[in-house]
């Protein structure tokens, strides 16, 4: 997979993008991740990217144009085209699916008070949020989606069994888990995950699971 990140702060992903599964991956050339700069597709010397929005209102609008051009520059027949704007469709583990079969994902982040309305509605395949609360820019949920992505793509991570297993992909939050020592402080591990017995394993984390949906997320039941 290709992905391309529109941004006004390259920098912010130098790290995020470049440690854990996701060096991996590009390492692997399963993955190809490259950030540009929006000022790059400005069209006056000072770079400017944003203006205030008509109607008046505080602070400024990203224009256009300049992501149109930027679009327009690496687009391809493959292309795949995400707004990360407050404004749009919550992200979730369905969803994530979805992306990690694309062979190229374009990302535009957000910033300021937002994106002009025209660069939305004329690119945008998707408009994603995650979550309803408000961030400086798209750079932190960029990070989010990608790195929810590109784990659920095929040969990236070392067990696919530990993809089908997590959390939220059969609408539960995962079980609690436990490693030795068995006994710290007087809190002990469940006796049935000592038991040896598969069965009853396997009917505790369904409960334990359910219990743990029901209290935070009864949403995805």
């Amino acid at each position: 997979m290709n992905i391309d990140i529109i941004t006004l702060f390259p920098e912010a992903f130098i790290g995020p993008l470049s440690s854990s599964i996701l060096k991996r991956a590009q390492e692997k050339r399963r993955l190809v991740i490259s950030t540009h700069n929006l000022r790059k597709w400005t069209i006056d010397k000072r770079g400017t990217v944003d203006d205030r929005p008509y109607g008046g209102g505080p602070g400024m609008i990203l224009m256009v144009e300049p992501i149109d051009k930027a679009i327009s520059e690496l687009r391809t027949k493959d292309s795949y085209i995400i707004f990360v704007d407050p404004s749009g469709k919550k992200f979730n583990q369905r969803l994530a699916g979805q992306l990690a079969l694309k062979k190229h994902l374009i990302f535009v982040c957000g910033h300021y008070e937002g994106i002009d309305e025209r660069a939305k509605t004329s690119f945008a395949h998707e408009i994603i949020s995650i979550g309803d609360y408000i961030l400086t820019g798209g750079e932190l949920p960029t990070m989010v989606i990608v790195d929810s992505v590109v784990r659920l793509m095929p040969g990236v991570l070392n067990k696919e069994e530990s993809t089908r297993e997590e959390s939220f992909n059969n609408n539960l939050l995962e079980y609690p888990q436990y490693t030795r020592p068995e006994t710290y402080k007087n809190m002990r591990v469940p006796k049935v995950l000592v038991s040896g017995h598969h069965g009853e394993i396997e009917k505790w984390r369904k409960k334990q699971s359910m219990v743990k949906t029901k209290k935070n997320r009864p949403d995805l039941l």
